[in-house]
């Protein structure tokens, strides 16, 4: 006996979308189709995207991943405890700004940006809370450390890609920065200028990029 498949989708988007569901962490389309014995899941990626969209629960694509999550108007029905606001200090949101506008980018890169040294503790912190990690060495002498954001930083914000992030006239028309966050990301984003001289010792101010973090 053939039994009807009342979901519309075909055999193919089926299994892209039950690997999805069953997968422990997003997957790429490369990853999706060594999975499917060499299917090519392009075409049924974008159908079952927009199969879900308006539902409860979406799929997105974050950077070069795909999965499945909460539709964001519905994200309040899930949470359990109160959420926990991840406050980040000023040295360490310009240093993700910087990151995230010129990634890959190395620490003497970030600080010819600043103007200012920056402390082993800021990019700790971002790399702690997974929203920047270290991508390889740049090919001059002395090979240093080169630095980009994840995909966790995307999906934090709720990028696609980089390509979403803001400019400093967006930041400021939607009231997200105070003058000396104004000043201090005018000398982070591309074709901005600016001048920071003051070191990250002793920095204690929050920066416009904090963001929540749920605790289940």
């Amino acid at each position: 006996m053939t039994w009807a498949n009342p979901s519309g989708l075909d055999d193919l988007e089926r299994a892209v979308e039950a690997t999805l569901f069953a997968a422990e962490k997003p997957m790429t389309a490369e990853q999706l189709s060594a999975h499917l014995q060499g299917a090519e899941v392009s075409a049924a990626l974008e159908s079952l995207r927009q199969h879900y969209e308006g539902r409860g629960v979406q799929l997105v694509q974050r950077g070069r991943t795909w999965h499945f999550e909460t539709a964001p108007d519905l994200a309040h029905l899930l949470r359990r405890k109160r959420e926990e606001v991840r406050r980040l200090s000023r040295a360490a949101t310009e240093v993700l700004a910087i990151v995230a506008y010129h990634e890959p980018v190395s620490r003497a890169e970030i600080e010819a940006i600043r103007g200012v040294q920056t402390a082993k503790g800021t990019l700790d912190v971002l790399m702690e809370a997974g929203w920047v990690r270290v991508v390889g060495r740049r090919e001059v002498p002395g090979r240093p450390v080169i630095y980009a954001t994840t995909p966790e930083f995307l999906a934090h914000f709720g990028l696609a890609s980089r390509k979403e992030l803001p400019g400093i006239d967006e930041l400021r028309a939607a009231g997200l920065l105070d003058p000396v966050d104004d000043e201090m990301l005018a000398a982070a984003l591309p074709g901005e200028g600016g001048d920071d001289g003051e070191n990250d010792e002793g920095d204690e101010s929050n920066g416009p990029l904090a963001g929540g973090n749920e605790s289940a």
